[in-house]
């Protein structure tokens, strides 16, 4: 199906009826295993997926499944603990939906968060990747079918979908914290199951970096709408075929719990730094 402008405005009015005169500023999407960040917001309201119309519920391991609305680091958040994805059934529409419900709330920027695996071999896992470009081919765009004005352009540009601002203050924040910042492009595959060592290798020679199963369909979202967006990546394993071993589940919710304390100050001091 596809979402008419009434549908996005119908949840939005439902969780404004949750969280009164509340705007939020900043969008937050937290992904596998890095949740947390949510249990941090101050004067919290909690709003479950399945109480808002035309949400889909997350299924993946480590996604709670809600948005919190409240403070953070003196800003006004919407915080997604937890992401829908493609290979959940949902279609990209669904994916994306609530980038546009929280753009009509009043949020202007989105922060989005990932594991990914790490397909530079000159890196390793553990490291923490600012995005600066995506990769999405041979798939369908979230935006595909009728255009919906109220949000944006029927061909949007994507030249800058990660804006150029953000990701200067990304590295100066990680330099002022000494954290290691790696920089480098996140393509994006549909999952579930892990990518081959041929698709890896492949991907490698088009210039991508990492390697992960969200996020590109969300943003693309948000550039239609006008979203200044800042994106990370931790790269949790290194892909497929880089080591000779399998890659589980398992193994990306231990690289989130391992980088917590730096994933969370980096991601925390750039929101503080955030007009």
């Amino acid at each position: 199906m596809q979402y008419a402008f009434s549908d996005y405005q119908r949840s939005a009015g439902a969780i404004r009826a949750k969280i009164g005169d509340f705007q939020p500023q900043v969008a937050m999407i937290l992904g596998s295993g890095l949740g947390y960040l949510g249990d941090l917001v101050e004067n919290a309201v909690v709003v479950p997926y399945g109480e808002i119309p035309n949400f889909r519920v997350s299924t993946a391991p480590g996604h709670k499944g809600q948005l919190v609305f409240g403070t953070l680091e003196g800003r006004n958040v919407a915080v997604m603990q937890g992401r829908m994805h493609h290979y959940e059934g949902y279609s990209y529409e669904e994916v994306s939906y609530a980038v546009r419900v929280l753009r009509l709330l009043g949020c202007t920027t989105l922060i989005v968060t990932n594991a990914a695996g790490c397909i530079n071999r000159d890196w390793k896992a553990g490291d923490l990747m600012l995005i600066s470009d995506q990769m999405k081919f041979f798939m369908e765009s979230p935006l595909r079918g009728e255009n919906i004005p109220e949000f944006g352009v029927r061909f949007p540009d994507s030249s800058h979908l990660y804006t150029p601002a953000l990701r200067d203050m990304a590295r100066q924040t990680a330099a002022e914290l000494g954290i290691g910042l790696r920089e480098g492009v996140y393509m994006y595959f549909p999952g579930p199951q892990y990518e081959t060592p041929a698709e890896i290798r492949a991907a490698r020679v088009l210039g991508a970096d990492a390697a992960g199963m969200s996020t590109a369909p969300e943003v693309i979202t948000a550039g239609h709408c006008g979203m200044q967006v800042l994106g990370f990546t931790l790269l949790s394993n290194m892909a497929a075929g880089i080591l000779d071993q399998p890659l589980s589940e398992q193994e990306v919710l231990d690289a989130a719990e391992a980088a917590r304390d730096k994933f969370s100050r980096l991601v925390l001091a750039c929101l503080k730094k955030i007009d």
